[in-house]
């Protein structure tokens, strides 16, 4: 059992690293949009906050591999090894692709994978969803329900990800816009706008992580 404890701290990692690193992000964001600050201070905020985020990307992949390690060590899913090798497989390029996207920012090819991670993540959504549901409908390959409802919150998290990312949109090109030409009320608006329009998911993010540990420590 000594391999599932270090399963374990690596897991509980993930899940310190990604809501420590949501509520750097959040806290940071907050100053990106003061009116009052500089374009320069402003910019300070934006690195912060971009830094903050990389936690929880690299740590959404972290978590979901190993706690799927864990559930096949304890027994909870019946799974043949190739399946295993897959999700290992596929978690580790998600988690090189953060860091390409992180550290090669403004490179032609990084639209590219950006747009490959997007819809990576749409795809993850409705098999981790169906695997849930499949699980939860008495599939013989679940053997405790409880890993299907971290699954299907898993989910939700991963979907709350994408809305974030859509209402982010105009984000970047208004602050692009704010550093060029200077702080306008139509550029301010724009940003806290968009920022407002994630918030809702941001919290339910927040939500889900701890639904997810309560379930994980069998509180729930």
């Amino acid at each position: 059992m000594e391999h599932y404890l270090w399963l374990q701290y690596a897991h509980i990692l993930a899940f310190v690293y990604w809501l420590g690193g949501d509520l750097g992000t959040f806290f940071a964001s907050r100053q990106v949009v003061r009116r009052e600050l500089g374009v320069e201070a402003r910019q300070v905020a934006l690195k912060i906050m971009l830094a903050c985020d990389q936690g929880p990307k690299l740590a959404m992949p972290a978590a979901l591999v190993l706690g799927y390690q864990m559930a096949v060590s304890l027994g909870m899913l019946a799974v043949p090894d190739w399946l295993t090798w897959t999700v290992w497989g596929v978690c580790l390029l998600w988690f090189a692709n953060v860091l390409i996207l992180h550290h090669w920012q403004g490179r032609a090819f990084v639209a590219e994978l950006a747009a490959v991670d997007f819809r990576f993540r749409l795809v993850a959504i409705v098999l981790l969803a169906l695997a849930a549901g499949f699980g939860l409908a008495g599939a013989d390959y679940l053997v405790a329900d409880r890993v299907a409802w971290k699954t299907l919150v898993f989910a939700a998290l991963m979907a709350c990800g994408v809305m974030i990312r859509h209402h982010l949109k105009p984000f970047a090109p208004a602050f692009a816009a704010l550093v060029a030409e200077g702080p306008s009320e139509q550029h301010n608006d724009i940003l806290e706008q968009s920022l407002a329009r994630c918030r809702p998911y941001v919290w339910a993010i927040w939500a889900g992580l701890l639904l997810n540990a309560a379930i994980g420590v069998r509180l729930l």
